[in-house]
């Protein structure tokens, strides 16, 4: 076993790893940017280094910073922990050639399965079930315009390297494409640092599942069930459980050995997580393989008894795996839920602040708080929305969501907005709690989840402004502005004027309009960048940019004035 490693990582995941190494001994690093001095995997770890200021450019996703990180601490190991660079296999080759063990799969298997596109192309050869779709090297517009009308709308756009739902895009039809191929491509670029999509057949209500796999360097591959996924807000997980509801015993062996078979085809070693789409008739459809432990592992842990973090250091410390397929046993259910800083009244717009109180669930046998803040941190725009994650165990489904409703209600955040109402409520909703969950749950039950359907408007309303209605901030709720007034035509046709104001704090990720421009409504006129997210800022009505107080790449705060609509002439 090692004697120090780094965690190359913040939040919940390097809290976790601490907890788990120093439990077997091991020494640990950590690593913050500015903004993290105070962050609570700072005051866990053993020691600290500073890696750079707070944007994840300038400090966590820099290779050279970290590893400078680990010679000078003595560590001989490297947790990524997962996003940032946990996926990234130049940082593992990186690792390798300074020394130090990268506590992951081999930089083959990461390039193997980092591109979605190859990956894909890869397990069609191993006779793994893929969706129909484009995975090729020409990017051009002209392309996915051309492969999404074979395929026939909607279709579904996708990062390469992407993951966590980061440059992905439901597109309707062909008018959508310019915009969304766009958008898709800036996110990716921001998040991974590589713009290139795919595009594939996007399936009507799908399950989201996927099998935790682990693989040693002897040559062993076991998997450890499945998880349903399919609780998804903006294509991101917000909601996990183990085993999939409603699956029989025959459907769980067939997945648990499609997964291992596509793990085999790239002789993968470590934690590895295989993930299909399902569609309605129950055929499985391998989507993408993620090279690195997942936000959701803990429900896999509640339901095997098994720590997952300590089968990584023990496989990359060159130890066997702990167990063979036939001694992972399977019991009872485990739920997971996503504390994050965000509105959902406000399609999910993260939120920043200062956390002033913070209360959770008294944790036991049953119930787990993994958590990254404490009271009194700050929670900025530069990082992922991610909170804390509440994970209950019960002996059956409906025992783990009677502990999940009771785990909610006794959470308490304040001083930053979050979606704990929201959750409480899912947990609550009866469509749920039968378990017929699909990917468009949250869509179709919008109304039914959220305290009101008509959600608060960031725009600043200026006479006769507040007589308008329809705005949207990058999703399907429409609502009035001002007054939140039923939608009317008369309304609608009267002639406008506003200021639009930033919803959150962010960064302006590029500007669409000139001063003096003419728009109509449904234009994107910017974007904004926070949180590893894009949202688009949507002209409300018809009209002229008056005002235009923004550049690309300018930081702004929640409720600054961003540009002036007056009425066409």
């Amino acid at each position: 076993m090692f004697r120090k490693i780094l965690i190359a990582n913040r939040g919940e995941i390097a809290c976790r790893v601490i907890r788990t190494a120093r439990r077997l001994g091991v020494g640990t690093v950590a690593v913050y940017s500015s903004a993290d001095a105070g962050a609570r995997h700072v005051l866990l770890a053993d020691e600290a280094v500073a890696i750079g200021p707070a944007p994840a450019r300038d400090s966590y996703l820099r290779a050279d910073a970290l590893i400078a990180a680990a010679r000078s601490s003595g560590a001989e190991a490297v947790h990524p922990g997962y996003g940032f660079l946990s996926e990234n296999a130049d940082f593992a080759a990186d690792c390798a050639q300074a020394g130090l063990v990268f506590i992951g799969p081999t930089v083959d298997a990461i390039r193997a399965m980092g591109s979605k596109s190859a990956a894909k192309t890869l397990m069609a050869a191993a006779g793994i079930p893929v969706v129909p779709g484009y995975h090729g090297e020409e990017q051009s517009d002209a392309c996915f315009l051309a492969e999404a009308e074979r395929m026939g709308y909607p279709v579904l756009l996708k990062a390469v390297a992407g993951g966590g739902g980061k440059g992905m895009r439901v597109v309707t039809g062909p008018g959508e494409m310019a915009a969304s191929l766009g958008s898709a491509r800036r996110e990716a670029s921001a998040a991974f640092g590589d713009g290139r999509m795919l595009v594939e057949k996007y399936l009507s209500q799908p399950r989201h599942l996927e099998v935790q796999v682990f693989g040693d360097t002897q040559g062993s591959l076991v998997h450890l069930y499945e998880r349903d996924c399919s609780i998804q807000r903006r294509h991101q997980k917000i909601l996990e459980e183990a085993p999939a509801p409603g699956f029989s015993a025959e459907q769980r062996r067939a997945l648990g050995t499609l997964a291992v078979a596509a793990a085999r085809a790239v002789n993968y070693t470590g934690a590895g997580t295989v993930e299909f789409i399902a569609g309605p008739d129950g055929q499985c459809f391998f989507m993408e393989m993620n090279t690195r432990l997942q936000v959701e592992h803990p429900v896999t842990e509640f339901i095997t008894g098994q720590d997952l973090v300590e089968w990584q250091l023990r496989v990359a410390a060159g130890e066997p795996l702990p167990l063979t397929q036939e001694q992972i046993t399977l019991s009872g259910h485990a739920i997971e839920v996503r504390l994050c800083a965000e509105d959902p009244e406000r399609d999910f717009l993260p939120s920043a602040g200062t956390v002033r109180e913070l209360r959770f669930p008294a944790e036991g046998p049953e119930v787990r708080v993994d958590a990254g803040i404490q009271a009194g941190d700050v929670v900025t725009i530069h990082y992922d929305s991610l909170l804390a994650k509440l994970i209950v165990h019960g002996a059956d489904r409906p025992a783990a969501v009677q502990r999940l409703q009771a785990a909610l209600q006794q959470t308490q955040v304040t001083g930053v907005r979050t979606n704990r109402d929201f959750l409480a409520a899912l947990a609550k909703h009866p469509v749920f709690t039968a378990g017929a969950v699909d990917t468009g749950f949250i869509a179709a039950h919008r109304e039914d989840l959220l305290r009101s359907p008509v959600v608060a408007s960031a725009v600043t309303p200026a006479d006769p402004w507040d007589t308008v209605d329809g705005w949207r901030l990058n999703g399907p709720a429409e609502f009035c502005l001002g007054a939140d007034r039923p939608h009317s035509a008369a309304r609608s046709a009267a002639p406008v004027s506003g200021v639009l104001t930033a919803p959150m704090p962010g960064r302006v990720a590029s500007v669409h309009v000139q001063l003096g421009a003419t728009v109509h409504r449904g234009d994107v006129l910017l974007v904004l960048e926070a949180m590893k997210m894009e949202h688009s800022i949507l002209a409300p009505a018809d009209g002229v940019v008056s005002r235009l107080n923004v550049v690309a790449g300018e930081q702004v705060d929640e409720g600054a004035e961003l540009l002036l609509i007056a009425p066409a002439p």
